[in-house]
């Protein structure tokens, strides 16, 4: 006997964080969460940086969103509307590159970045030699740092605008050192015009203290001091005597509340921070206005005073194609909204 299919099956996804609230109790604001999801077909390792950048977003995010191709944009916008989702990620890929498209619900913008390289965390994990990411860290959003966009170009203020409202505001008079765990850095380069992006872990390390002692201190663990004449070797033996790195200090903090057993307050504790990904090289192509749809604001193969290069061209053609194959419908629905208004 045949199954019968329900053709307008909508994307299934879990509360985002179960009972989480939707506003901050400390300052007010409405905490932004987010989908991230895809367009089209993707290879497997898109796949898989679909899955880090869900993981990146957390703790508020969809982290099992299933997605089926019949799903539209239209689909992930009721069910956002719905959850209070503030920021889309949407993956898609054409032929000649990868895309990821950040928008603002629910009338945009959406900022279209081309992807011109990535790393999966698994990239990064398997190419250090201590690989360092417990799912402690992923219980608190991360920090987000942006250098080099003060150029004044008005599409950079906007980016700038929209990365810094995709993870919720901190308030450093009332914010918890504790829950500092991980930090999203984007650098913009004006030569090249190419954003990195790089996600990395903060761990703090207390200044004058050897490694054998911390680690006596963090893992609770008797050593064994068998093969030792005195306890004094223990302390003194070659090579964890002292920090197998030399303190920096400008890298180094003066802590005001305790975290963990070994950083107390009123410490010098060092900084140390570790890669764990994902890591993009991007390069903003187009600002709309509206979400996936509307006015173009920017876009950097349109700019007539720059010579396109037929590749550049036809790049610039496909990408419109193939990511914009939902804005009828969205700005439809928009323009009815507006009329009911």
């Amino acid at each position: 006997m045949g199954r019968f299919r329900n053709k307008s099956r909508k994307p299934f996804v879990k509360p985002i964080g179960g009972k989480a609230p939707t506003v901050d109790h400390v300052t007010g604001d409405k905490i932004p969460k987010s989908f991230v999801f895809s367009r089209g077909k993707l290879p497997g390792p898109l796949k898989q940086l679909q899955m880090d950048l869900r993981k990146l977003m957390l703790p508020y995010t969809a982290l099992k969103l299933k997605e089926t191709k019949r799903n539209n944009l239209r689909d992930f916008v009721t069910l956002a509307s719905g959850m209070h989702v503030t920021h889309f990620l949407i993956l898609s890929k054409t032929d000649s590159a990868p895309y990821l498209r950040v928008a603002l619900m629910k009338h945009g913008p959406t900022l279209t970045f081309k992807i011109h390289k990535y790393s999966l965390a698994a990239d990064i994990a398997q190419s250090q030699l201590r690989p360092r990411c417990p799912l402690e860290l992923f219980k608190t959003p991360p920090l987000i740092v942006l250098s080099g966009f003060g150029t004044g170009e008005q599409h950079l203020k906007l980016t700038t605008n929209i990365f810094q409202t995709i993870f919720p505001a901190i308030d450093i008079n009332t914010v918890k050192l504790s829950s500092c765990q991980r930090i999203v850095l984007l650098n913009y380069d004006k030569e090249t015009k190419l954003i990195d992006f790089r996600h990395y872990s903060i761990r703090l390390q207390p200044v004058g203290v050897s490694r054998r002692i911390r680690k006596f201190v963090q893992n609770h663990q008797v050593p064994d001091l068998r093969s030792l004449q005195d306890v004094s070797d223990f302390l003194t033996k070659a090579g964890y005597g002292s920090e197998s790195e030399a303190d920096d200090e400008a890298a180094t903090v003066n802590l005001s509340s305790d975290i963990g057993r070994v950083n107390r307050a009123s410490t010098r504790s060092a900084v140390k921070l570790q890669e764990i990904g994902p890591r993009m090289t991007l390069q903003l192509v187009k600002i709309e206005q509206g979400l996936c749809a509307g006015d173009v604001l920017f876009n950097e193969y349109g700019n007539v005073n720059a010579k396109k290069s037929e590749n550049e061209e036809e790049n610039e053609q496909e990408s419109d194609e193939e990511m914009d194959r939902d804005e009828q419908e969205v700005e439809e629905e928009q323009e009815q909204e507006t009329e009911t208004s």
